[in-house]
């Protein structure tokens, strides 16, 4: 079982910027960057919660009970591994080296699998692996930037979202990119 992934560190960029948001929504001062700056986010945050999967880059740490838990990570995209840790059966906090495992991924899915000829550890029992893992799109597909933009742009207008029983074009560009519904 995997438990919630803590961010060890932060996203240190957006994945459009105040400059798209502008050209989209076509303003030209700068009179409310600040509140474009909080709808970008917000729009992450809303984009991210709505696909189940994390856009911009950062490093997050997430425990599991076993290793057999590695054919599925909860998390997507991952870019790399960081880092596996352990408490073996000494008691003593150990790294899993990289020789061990390789990871396997896409933008939808990740699992972690043995090298051949490798075996997982032995570990305490009721202890917990930890993963370390860079999550993230290196780069944003452009139907989620698209997506963001209109729904950023819509905000900035309307200030308050007015639904219809429809499908909208954010519910559209966004479907295909949906984890775990």
């Amino acid at each position: 079982m995997w438990y919630p992934a803590s961010v060890t560190t932060a996203p240190s960029a957006e994945p459009v910027t105040v400059d798209e948001v502008k050209a989209q929504a076509i303003i030209d001062d700068s009179d409310n960057d600040e509140f474009i700056k909080r709808l970008i986010g917000a729009a992450r945050s809303h984009v991210e919660a709505y696909c189940n999967t994390v856009l911009a880059e950062r490093i997050v740490s997430v425990r599991c009970d076993a290793f057999s838990d590695f054919a599925r990570l909860p998390i997507a995209p991952v870019q790399e591994i960081e880092s596996i840790s352990y408490i073996d059966r000494a008691g003593d906090a150990q790294m899993l080296p990289d020789t061990v495992y390789e990871l396997q991924a896409d933008d939808f899915e990740s699992s972690i699998v043995l090298k051949a000829g490798q075996r997982w550890p032995d570990r305490l029992q009721g202890s917990r692996v930890t993963v370390s893992a860079l999550i993230g799109y290196e780069e944003v597909p452009p139907a989620i930037i698209h997506a963001m933009l209109i729904w950023i742009a819509d905000s900035y207008e309307n200030r308050e979202i007015e639904t219809s029983a429809g499908f909208t074009a954010f519910d559209a560009l966004l479907c295909n990119f949906r984890r775990g519904v």
